[in-house]
């Protein structure tokens, strides 16, 4: 490919989109590879990150016993 050929395919991107398109099609390629190299690395600047006090984990509930169990089960065979 030529200097000649790229030089008619861009005079044909600046006819078809027009110069202001272009600068914003730039812009926002910038913003989104920006965007992403971000979430590559993990820096998440903007989502407040969760404090050890509101993160409190909860146990299961004890499991049931086993006499229990047995007069669930004999009562639902009725």
């Amino acid at each position: 490919m030529s200097i000649w050929h790229l030089i008619i395919l861009l005079i044909v991107v600046v006819v078809i989109f027009g110069t202001g398109k272009l600068r914003n099609v730039g812009s926002d390629l910038g913003g989104a590879i920006r965007d992403f190299k971000k979430g590559l690395n993990g820096d998440d600047e903007g989502e407040p990150k969760p404090t050890q006090s509101s993160e409190k984990l909860q146990a299961d509930p004890p499991p049931a016993d086993r006499a229990t169990q047995s007069q669930r089960d004999s009562s639902d065979a009725k």
